[in-house]
């Protein structure tokens, strides 16, 4: 509650900590068309004169557990798609594409097995890459905004030659974790497998991510540096979209907004812009003048972490 104080002349310090509410509060985040920020703010009321206030932005974590057992299920897709050369079709492209398990963290890289086989005339190329998916929900109208933010590249096939990805890895950037439960704002994840056939349309899988806060214990010595580092990887929090970016292309250039606001699947359907997949995603680097705060979580029913905020001074 709101607590009034009369100061006498000079310097006054308040030191204060404040627990955060037990119901779930969503991660900070801020995007292309929207974001989800927290603030604590203090007032001096002064007579005979304007208020004084001052306020700090918060950030907080939602914590997301990919220990959990939807999170450790594998996934795995696979298609197939004729090549046409003018006159004649020349055979079949065919892709398939497995991830161990559908939850990761910032700074784990990802191992992708594929197996593609070019049947057709032309020389491919296969490619991986991660997209986010912003989806904004306001007044019964959908906005959503897709970029992709990492990517690797296979090597050339022949025609009639096949390939095997046997844990090609592909790391993920410092992102924003994955937000699910918000009415207003969602951001998700997917991993793209995608090959790219001249004078063709590319052929393209998408397999759904989860980007969590809590890493998996037990996958590898690897993933166990990550558990030990993760409460002090918090990069992502610097993370800013710009007001006016100027990459990449989002699916406007594609498609149509009446069509967003019409449907917009959890994963968008692939396009066909190559420069999409190809351009690199900017990112804005904003400097906190404060330390990260301790991490809410939202597994812990008790959550015990308090907020630490600096003693807001004024002098009269």
């Amino acid at each position: 509650g709101e607590e009034s104080l009369i100061l006498l002349d000079g310097r006054h310090q308040f030191p204060f900590s404040f627990q955060l509410p037990q119901e779930p509060l969503v991660t900070s985040f801020t995007g292309k068309y929207g974001s989800i920020q927290y603030y604590v703010k203090a007032i001096l009321e002064r007579p005979a004169a304007p208020d004084q206030s001052v306020q700090t932005e918060l950030q907080v974590i939602s914590h997301i557990d990919i220990s959990s057992p939807a999170l450790l299920t594998p996934v795995l897709r696979s298609q197939e798609k004729m090549v046409g050369c003018w006159f004649f079709t020349s055979g079949p492209v065919s892709l398939s594409a497995k991830i161990e398990r559908k939850g990761y963290c910032n700074g784990e890289a990802i191992p992708i097995y594929a197996e593609i086989e070019n049947c057709s005339s032309r020389l491919i190329v296969p490619k991986a890459a991660i997209f986010q998916t912003q989806t904004y929900l306001a007044s019964g109208k959908t906005k959503t905004f897709r970029q992709m933010v990492a990517n690797v590249r296979g090597n050339h096939i022949a025609s009639g030659s096949t390939d095997t990805w046997n844990g090609k890895t592909l790391k993920i950037p410092p992102v924003s974790p994955s937000i699910l439960d918000c009415c207003i704002i969602r951001v998700e994840y997917s991993l793209a497998v995608y090959i790219h056939i001249p004078g063709a349309k590319k052929l393209m899988i998408e397999m759904p991510l989860v980007i969590g806060t809590i890493p998996c214990i037990g996958f590898s010595s690897r993933n166990s540096s990550i558990t030990s580092q993760f409460s002090m990887d918090m990069s992502w929090l610097a993370l800013t979209m710009p007001e006016h970016p100027e990459a990449p292309p989002n699916y406007a250039d594609v498609v149509s907004e009446e069509e967003f606001s019409r449907h917009v699947p959890a994963y968008p359907p692939p396009i066909d812009c190559e420069e999409q997949l190809c351009c690199p995603v900017f990112a804005y680097i904003q400097e906190f003048r404060f330390q990260p705060p301790p991490l809410y979580s939202e597994i812990d029913p008790h959550p015990t972490d308090v907020e630490e905020i600096q003693p807001v001074s004024f002098m009269l």
